[in-house]
């Protein structure tokens, strides 16, 4: 099921939506841990919550200059606003918990 069209019956549409881009360069171990890391705090923190996309800058390099992407991995949280960007293979899981504005427990309910 898309967790766009999913709904909680207490609170209406899933509350917390977020919306992730993430900006790699090929296979390349940078890329290829940022993919990891990102998915595993998803599936840890946002199970069912998150839809994300993963944009290879070789592949789609116009995605990559319409979002001024000057260094990858990049990873973009659309929603929830405002905008945040964190450049980095994602490794530092307490810096990115803070730019996701996520707790450092994933036991927390929204």
């Amino acid at each position: 099921m898309d967790a766009r069209t999913e709904f909680d019956e207490n609170a209406g549409p899933l509350a917390g939506h977020y919306v992730l881009h993430l900006f790699i360069t090929g296979a390349t171990p940078n890329s290829t841990r940022a993919v990891r890391n990102l998915k595993d705090i998803c599936e840890q923190y946002l199970p069912g919550r998150y839809e994300l996309t993963i944009v290879d800058i070789y592949q789609q390099p116009e995605l990559a200059k319409s979002e001024q992407i000057i260094a990858a991995p990049t990873l973009v949280r659309k929603q929830p606003l405002p905008v945040r960007r964190l450049i980095g293979d994602l490794s530092n899981r307490e810096r990115t918990l803070a730019a996701l504005d996520l707790p450092l427990r994933p036991d927390f309910e929204l």
